[in-house]
């Protein structure tokens, strides 16, 4: 039933990117109303955010190989297209944030429903990795006493007997007291069913049906009602339960079901590939060999000798087994030649040409005072239209109408790996039969035609080494990084503390609602007010989803720098160790704070910063994280650390210069005073700088997220009817994340909690305890804005 429901899923998303493909070819362009050209990009948006949701559902419950491979395919695509499309909808509106509540409404949707998924094989598929990687970096750690190991607690032999002689007593007076419970309460049924057989006459099966059918009505009406009671005070704003208890339940499932997936998913398909050989290797090596055999003989019948062996570089023998005849393979052996020749003499004669003749000057054409006619808007060429497109006709062509009712485990197909390894074995033996046909023809030359073959000239060794792509390699301590292995360099990093181990923490944990209220007239031109679920997004877009995906992080628009600004307390390093934990991404910090007097010459600031991109490249993804980041562009720095932080605020350009499209490595800065920089060099360095704002009314008292309930929740607190959110929610404005985070924690110590099943928790208690916590003024609101 499972099985079903998700090739239905993925039917159903394969069958509305279709749909998407076709309506992306009639986008009408070019397009002079703006308004209009929002409309469409938002709901391609969020069409393909609903086919993003269903495939990664698909891809990550379906258990068959070739399926998931396929779906993977499409996955990269649909995120590559919603990255463009974003950009598309940022270059047009000027913001990061857009107004989609209209559109969804005519959807019947709700921004729940857009929220973008974190592909679950960003982790799944190298979990051995992270492991592996998360062992060696706790052992460098205790290695140089950054850290220290939990003491073990050694019981002595006497206590660990006493301990056994305990607990098996104990186990004993269970097990005897639940014998004679069960021997009572037999004893007990006897003597009633003999009295009743002495008093009432036989029994009726109906009567036993009917006891039966009133039970279990009477529980499901008691359940309903219990149901439609908690409804209406959740309705009335009585009660809210919080849905938290249900994600434990949840999460525990997959903790039990994954694992059995994931044996299932992790299929070796070698042992195919060892098969085809066993079977069919050494049929396909003697057919292989007859036909180059026949070929030779063919061509030295025609020519009068035998032709060369072509060059692996050319093919090898795949060059000479085409749909030719022996006469047209004899041609293009001896045509090769004569063309090498030709090339040779034509690379000599353009040399001497070239000398000779002076290129004209051309007129550089004058500029006309009149301007351009708008011609509106088009659509930019993307880089993923062909990848949904082919993923689209696989799918047609595999899978569409394909009858699997025979296929009961649903984890593999064997012909269609068979077909895949086929084409592995064949070319395989083809290079090993290339090399036994080399010296065989060779010796047939040497004995029927005498030839020894043409002795190649050994050529001048003229490669020359390119540079490092830094300038100044030619530095000391540049230079000694060549030579130094990436384990050495990963443990510096790690003793320096300039590597760190990232927080668990998921994305979905930065609780906050979506904007749904339109902007206000006279802030239209501002734009809408960003939200707490807004970020969250953008969060997803521009960290996440490129940084998990290689295909993604190639073709998708670049982003390279990212700077997150906001008041203290709004979770802006919550946000960089979330990229890390979804993506499973190394985490290197650059704070001002950090690298303070750690390498403070112009030399040690270039090796740091080479030494950070060379481990960060080569144990992609990586997070460089610049806390503080205004300092380093900051014009009022201390005597002593302004060197420093202004010699790596010089290099910070070609560090990022330096990450290519190939290289997953995404730059974060983190800061609560941005207008302390020098704005030009910043603004210039990040290319998205995104505002994060407190937590707006919705974000503290909401039916999906509610601050307050979580955090008392999380902190062991129990939610009962005697605490107004509503009140807190409105009380609380102004105050950011961590201030309601102190709050809570300092009202529920560890004696309060034990007091709580007798004095349950009151209002009075977290507005004092909110008092005492600096809220966001609104001055600095202006300064940021």
């Amino acid at each position: 039933f499972l099985i079903s429901t998700y090739n239905k899923m993925w039917k159903d998303a394969q069958r509305d990117l279709n749909i998407q493909l076709q309506r992306e070819k009639d986008f009408p362009q070019p397009e002079k109303d703006h308004m209009k050209v929002f409309e469409m990009l938002a709901t391609s948006y969020i069409k393909y955010m609903q086919i993003f949701q269903k495939l990664e559902m698909a891809h990550d419950q379906l258990t068959h190989q070739q399926k998931r491979t396929i779906i993977r395919q499409v996955l990269d695509g649909v995120i590559g297209r919603i990255l463009e499309i974003k950009k598309e909808m940022v270059e047009l509106e000027h913001t990061e944030f857009h107004y989609m509540i209209n559109i969804l409404e005519d959807l019947k949707l709700i921004p729940q429903n857009i929220e973008v998924p974190i592909p679950r094989y960003f982790i799944k598929d190298r979990l051995e990795i992270l492991k592996q990687r998360e062992k060696t970096l706790d052992e460098i750690l205790i290695n140089a006493g950054l850290i220290t190991e939990k003491p073990v607690e050694v019981m002595t032999f006497e206590e660990a007997i006493k301990v056994i002689q305990v607990a098996e007593r104990a186990r004993q007076g269970r097990f005897r007291a639940a014998r004679i419970k069960k021997s009572y309460l037999r004893e007990k049924r006897r003597k009633q069913m003999k009295a009743q057989d002495q008093t009432s006459p036989s029994p009726n099966p109906n009567d036993a049906a009917i006891c039966i059918q009133k039970a279990w009505r009477g529980y499901i009406q008691r359940k309903k009602t219990k149901k439609m009671r908690e409804e209406e005070k959740v309705f009335l704003g009585l009660r809210s339960t919080p849905p938290l208890p249900e994600e434990r339940v949840s999460q525990t499932y997959e903790g039990y079901v994954k694992p059995l997936q994931g044996e299932v998913q992790e299929r070796n398909e070698e042992a195919f590939k060892d098969k085809l050989k066993e079977t069919e290797g050494l049929y396909f090596k003697e057919t292989l060999q007859n036909e180059i055999e026949q070929c030779f003989i063919e061509c030295r019948h025609i020519v009068g000798k035998f032709p060369d062996y072509p060059a692996e570089e050319a093919g090898g023998s795949k060059s000479i087994l085409s749909d030719t005849t022996p006469e047209q393979v004899a041609e293009k052996l001896a045509a090769k030649k004569m063309m090498e020749l030709q090339k040779k003499d034509e690379k000599e004669k353009k040399g001497k040409d070239d000398k000779k003749k002076e290129k004209p000057k051309e007129k550089t054409p004058q500029k006309s005072g009149k301007k351009e006619e708008e011609e509106g808007w088009k659509m930019t060429p993307s880089n993923f239209l062909s990848i949904m497109e082919e993923g689209d006709c696989q799918h047609k062509a595999f899978w569409h109408n394909r009858d699997e009712r025979w296929d009961f485990l649903q984890d593999f197909d064997p012909e269609m790996i068979k077909d895949k390894k086929r084409e592995e074995v064949e070319e395989e033996i083809r290079v090993q039969v290339d090399e036994t046909m080399k010296e065989k023809v060779a010796n047939l030359k040497l004995a029927v035609d005498g030839d020894k073959g043409d002795k190649k000239k050994k050529g001048k060794k003229g490669a020359k080494v390119r540079a490092a792509s830094w300038r100044g390699t030619r530095e000391p301590n540049l230079m000694s990084l060549v030579c130094r292995t990436i384990d050495s360099l990963y443990r510096e990093l790690v003793e320096e503390r300039l590597l760190i181990k990232a927080e668990t923490v998921n994305l979905h944990n930065y609780i906050g609602k979506y904007n749904c209220v339109e902007t206000p007239p006279h802030l239209v031109n501002i734009g809408p007010m960003p939200s707490l679920g807004d970020i969250r997004q953008l969060i997803a877009l521009y960290g996440i989803l490129p940084l998990g995906s290689q295909t993604v992080h190639e073709k998708a628009p670049l982003v390279k720098a990212l700077l997150l600004a906001g008041p203290a307390g709004v979770g802006k390093k919550m946000l960089v160790h979330a990229i890390c934990t979804e993506t499973g991404a190394n985490l290197f910090n650059l704070s001002a704070s950090n690298i303070a007097g750690k390498y403070p010459g112009e030399s040690d600031v270039r090796m740091m910063l080479h030494m950070v991109l060379k481990v960060a490249k080569q144990l992609q993804p990586s997070v460089v994280w610049i806390g503080e980041t205004e300092q380093v562009f900051s014009k009022d720095a201390a005597k002593d650390e302004k060197m420093s932080l202004k010699r790596v605020e010089k290099m910070l350009p070609e560090f990022l210069k330096a990450v290519k499209p190939a290289d997953r490595v995404l730059v974060v800065g983190t800061t609560n005073r941005p207008f302390d920089a020098n704005i030009k060099p910043f603004c210039k360095f990040y290319q998205k700088i995104i505002l994060i704002p407190r937590p707006d009314y919705g974000s503290r008292f909401g039916k999906y997220f509610m601050l307050w309930k979580h955090f008392i929740w999380q902190n062991g607190g129990e939610i009962t009817s005697s605490l107004n959110f509503s009140c807190l929610a409105k009380m609380s404005d102004g105050y950011t994340q961590g201030a309601i985070v102190q709050a809570v924690r300092a009202v529920l110590s560890e004696l309060r909690l034990l007091q709580m099943i007798r004095k349950p928790l009151r209002t009075s208690e977290f507005m004092a305890s909110l008092a005492t916590q600096d809220p966001v003024y609104r001055e600095e609101e202006e300064a940021f804005q």
